[in-house]
Order: C-alpha cells, then sequence, then structure tokens
C-alpha cells in the first residue's frame, strides 16, 4: 500500500473534520497496516468508546481500497497515542488469565463477546505464542454475540479431561474487562 497517500488522505480528513493532528507515520506489520496518529488533542480523534476513531479508519479504508481498486478492504489500524496497542494488550493480558483458567480445569471457556479485530488478536496470540501451545481457539456464535471459545487442544487417541465436563459458552461474562473495546 502507498504509505505517502495514505499520510496526505489521513491528515486531509483529520483537517475537514476538524481534529488536530500532528505527525502521521504508517508501518507495515505483517498483513496489517498501522497508522499511528500524533496529537495534542488525542481523545476527540478517539471519541466515546473509540468511535471517531473507528469512522476514521472505515473511512480510510474505503478510501484506499477504492484508491488502489482493491477486491477486499485492506486491514488498516488507525492508532492515536498508542490506544489501540493498550486495548490490544489488555485483550491478550485475559487471554492469558483465561488460559490459566482452562489448564486447571480442563473446562473450555468463552471469552465475552467482541469484535471481529479482537476476535483475530486473540486467536493469532494464542496460536503464536509458545507457552499457549497446548490451548485452541474457535470462534462460536452469530453477529454481535460472536466470541471466542478457549480449551485444551485434543491429540489422537487421547480423550478430554476425566473429572470436567466442558462448559456451554456464554453470551456474557461479568467484569472479565472485555466490556469497552472499541473496535
Amino acid at each position: 500500500m502507498d504509505a505517502t497517500y495514505i499520510q496526505s488522505a489521513l491528515a486531509e480528513l483529520l483537517d475537514l473534520l476538524g481534529l488536530q493532528h500532528g505527525a502521521i507515520t504508517v508501518a507495515g506489520d505483517g498483513d496489517i497496516t498501522r497508522v499511528e496518529i500524533d496529537s495534542t488533542d488525542a481523545s476527540r480523534i478517539i471519541g466515546w468508546h473509540g468511535e471517531t476513531l473507528n469512522s476514521v479508519q472505515h473511512i480510510l479504508k474505503s478510501m484506499v481500497r477504492t484508491k488502489e481498486k482493491m477486491e477486499r478492504t485492506p486491514l488498516i489500524i488507525v492508532d492515536v497515542d498508542g490506544y489501540r496497542r493498550m486495548q490490544e494488550d489488555k485483550v491478550k493480558s485475559i487471554a492469558d488469565q483465561k488460559a490459566d483458567f482452562v489448564r486447571r480445569t480442563g473446562n473450555r471457556i468463552a471469552l465475552s463477546p467482541m469484535s471481529p479485530y479482537f476476535r483475530r488478536v486473540v486467536h493469532v496470540y494464542i496460536a503464536n505464542n509458545p507457552a499457549l501451545q497446548d490451548l485452541t481457539t474457535e470462534s462460536v456464535g452469530e453477529g454481535d454475540y460472536r466470541q471466542i471459545v478457549l480449551k485444551l487442544k485434543i491429540e489422537k487417541n487421547q480423550s478430554p479431561i476425566e473429572g470436567g465436563e466442558e462448559l456451554s459458552p456464554v453470551i456474557e461474562q461479568a467484569n472479565d474487562g472485555l466490556e469497552n473495546l472499541d473496535i
């Protein structure tokens, strides 16, 4: 993707919205393009629970897709003052906590429903973390209620852990820290 176009398009969009910004940096991170905005007024760019940032990100993705005549929307993550990275770290931390529960009990556990982006963060984190190789994830549910189920991998010719009946996925878990994810 054209980093210069992304920078200029985002700067123009922010200017049109009256959102003050400083430097805009674009970096490729595998199949993800990360765009970081420096701003003295980050809270206005983020908006209520990230709604403004989500909207800016959506518009930028559409602009890039149209300009580069892409079939699929590119995976561009717009961040301001590390807001998105903080949320990603929070999701990973919660996945670690839930992994401990799964190992102790042998039961599977469902995380609260979350957006496709954060589900992807958890799937990739579990799959690529050597300390979590005994676990696997799957997405279940529909629409806004889609969630990740974390469970132990079962090798061939191995039965599930005795004494622990698997938990059914839940729609909501109180206070698991995933209530305010904004993507």
